[in-house]
């Protein structure tokens, strides 16, 4: 029995009158009490009110299925998720297209980025890891559209992989091999295709001893050992404080690291990237020799 629709209304409208500090734990209380006045037969109404004032709305139940491995809103009426790597068109709706981006401003605005005609776009790491990404009019001609990419943790190892059937004894070695000789090691391909699963499992065959850094748009790797991450930001509103990758690499270049991990080399940071070895006393004398920094 879903929770009706005028009862989770209410319960949000009282809640937003209240001066309950829009924190999860503390509205969840809140609105289990209210839900216990509007509607205490039915199950489900106090979550749905906390869906729509913290969360993602209507998109809260798909996140919280860790059998979803993206979740891509093409409307108010088109949602869909990807199960094994398998699209299916879900019955999960929002009410309007405003809903759509009242739920994206809710978990962005605390990261504090925006969404608005001026800025049609942008990208967001949620609470727990996942990367969304929004777009709106007029960039967006039809309405707007989120992808949400979760990280579904399936291999943990080369080992894993190779049980899995992903890659043979051979290849397993040799990339084994290729981490334990600190060779560079480009991971491509198309979406979904597993980039970051790979990059994490290569990781795993880094030593122990070594310090990595990692450099990303939106931090998805989870590497173990002695690690720091550094994470890429756009521009505030004013045009502001954007930290690119590149400079990312160059900061990374003077923190003494063993490993640098760049997650996504897509523009002027591959240059910097490319040339990272085993000494970055060298290293930094190559870029200023070749004029990148």
């Amino acid at each position: 029995m879903e929770a009706p629709v005028a009862a989770v209304t209410r319960i949000v409208e009282q809640l937003l009158r209240s001066d309950v500090p829009l924190r999860r734990a503390d509205v969840m209380r809140a609105a289990r009490r209210n839900a216990a006045d509007e509607a205490p037969l039915a199950p489900g109404v106090a979550s749905e009110a906390v869906a729509e004032l913290v969360g993602l709305g209507a998109l809260e139940p798909l996140l919280a299925d860790p059998t979803v491995s993206d979740i891509l809103v093409n409307g108010p009426d088109e949602i869909w998720v990807e199960r094994a790597g398998r699209l299916n068109r879900t019955e999960t709706t929002f009410s309007n297209s405003a809903a759509i981006v009242a739920a994206v401003e809710r978990v962005i605005a605390p990261l504090g980025l925006r969404l608005d005609r001026a800025s049609p776009a942008v990208d967001a790491r949620l609470a727990d890891g996942s990367r969304l990404h929004a777009v709106i009019p007029p960039a967006a001609v039809d309405g707007p559209v989120v992808a949400i990419r979760r990280f579904v943790s399936v291999v943990g190892s080369l080992g894993d992989a190779v049980g899995a059937g992903a890659i043979d004894a051979a290849g397993a070695e040799l990339l084994a091999g290729s981490v334990s000789a600190r060779k560079n090691l480009l991971v491509s391909g198309g979406t979904g295709a597993g980039k970051t699963t790979l990059l994490n499992v290569l990781a795993g065959e880094i030593p122990g001893g070594e310090r990595v850094v990692t450099i990303e748009d939106a931090a998805e790797l989870r590497l173990p050992g002695h690690v720091v991450r550094l994470e890429a930001r756009p521009p505030n509103a004013e045009g502001a404080g954007e930290i690119t990758l590149r400079t990312l690499v160059r900061h990374a270049l003077r923190m003494r690291p063993d490993r640098i991990v760049v997650g996504e080399v897509r523009g002027s940071e591959a240059p910097l990237s490319k040339v990272h070895r085993q000494r970055p006393g060298r290293v930094a004398r190559r870029i200023r020799r070749r004029g990148w920094g």
